[in-house]
């Protein structure tokens, strides 16, 4: 029970790696507000915890007032927010010409400025009450480019040096400010997004995953699950001294010169070809 007595306000929680998250602090003794835009699956998320230990609310991590609200009802459950975890995302694919002006706004209100006004809102709480935890859901997005996703990747790179730069002037409070930047995650909206490519070029979603992994050291992607152990070690007194970090979950996608293993992988399909 790592995180017996804490209080937590996950966002983007009611489905993918914040659903897991949740489910993990949960089991660790935390209770947890849980936001995000569709009521829902917020309200199916809790329905499927212990009763009493999840608070939904409600709301757009990109506007103030949704915000405000957001921490208020943390605040409610027992006077005290120990713990924040900024995971609401979106992500839209087009090359920068291509890429309407509104939808490159979207993205950075929800991914980057929506965090910032998070911290802006908890942190106060968390001085008064003596110290916390911030973990920030970036991604391997944000320290390597992806094709098409200039305002993802952006605002992901942004995320991590908001998360240095809170890390800085906020230690001297105890409160800890740490980014976890995840790669390939098993996700409902990765598997719908893979299962369509792989289905286009004949392959099933699992077959789909299983080759675009095989140049990675792990071989797969990871289940959500497992990026909830990881913000459960950081929201836990386990990392007493870790702040600022850029946590890289990805199977070691990040080690792998990517043409040098597609060069290998031509060369052993020609020799076993032979």
């Amino acid at each position: 029970m790592k995180l017996q007595g804490k209080t937590a306000l996950v966002t983007g929680g009611g489905t993918g790696i914040g659903k897991a998250i949740v489910q993990r602090f949960v089991a660790e003794g935390a209770n947890v507000c849980i936001s995000g835009r569709r009521k829902e699956l917020l309200e199916e998320t809790a329905a499927s915890l212990p009763a009493g230990r999840v608070v939904v609310c409600a709301g757009d991590a990109s506007k103030e007032d949704d915000v405000a609200r957001m921490v208020e009802t943390s605040l409610k459950i027992s006077g005290r927010l120990d713990v924040l975890v900024n995971n609401a995302a979106i992500a839209t694919t087009a090359p920068i010409t291509e890429m309407a002006r509104d939808m490159w706004h979207k993205v950075l209100d929800i991914n980057l400025t929506g965090p910032f006004m998070l911290m802006q809102e908890a942190i106060p709480h968390m001085i008064k009450a003596g110290g916390g935890s911030i973990i920030n859901i970036a991604s391997l997005g944000g320290l390597r480019s992806l094709p098409s996703q200039p305002a993802y990747c952006t605002s992901k790179a942004g995320l991590i040096m908001l998360t240095q730069q809170a890390a800085l002037d906020y230690g001297v409070h105890n409160i800890r400010v740490n980014a976890v930047c995840p790669g390939g995650v098993k996700t409902d909206m990765i598997e719908r997004e893979f299962g369509q490519i792989g289905r286009s070029i004949g392959l099933t979603p699992d077959a789909f995953f299983a080759l675009v992994s095989k140049v990675l050291p792990l071989r797969r992607f990871a289940e959500p699950q497992e990026i909830g152990g990881i913000c459960t070690f950081l929201a836990s007194d386990d990392s007493s001294f870790v702040t600022g970090a850029a946590l890289v979950i990805d199977a070691g996608t990040a080690v792998v010169d990517t043409v040098g293993a597609e060069m290998m992988g031509l060369v052993r399909r020609h020799q076993e070809q032979g």
